[in-house]
């Protein structure tokens, strides 16, 4: 392989901040922070969804209230620009 124009191939710690998940892997990803695991410092990525908590792998199914958003934006600003009805 030619040097230098290759990216740098490492150990990364990836951290699932749902559920405290852990592991490392190889990746090029450039990371800023560094982190401690089992003894030894990583570079770290923090991600929301992995195998350990995605749906699909854990046959649990979590509920995100979006609708709650929607719902509390239209009390706010009401029917001001808006093209749909306001149910109270």
């Amino acid at each position: 392989m030619k040097d230098g124009i290759h990216p740098n191939y490492r150990e990364v710690l990836f951290h699932d901040v749902s559920n405290d998940f852990k592991f490392v892997t190889r990746s090029t990803i450039n990371t800023r922070d560094k982190m401690e695991f089992e003894g030894k410092e990583y570079p770290l990525v923090k991600i929301e969804v992995s195998a350990e908590s995605h749906p699909f792998y854990t046959g649990k199914h979590k509920i995100v209230d979006t609708a709650g958003r929607v719902d509390k934006f239209r009390k706010k600003f009401g029917t001001v620009g808006s093209k749909t009805s306001v149910v109270e």
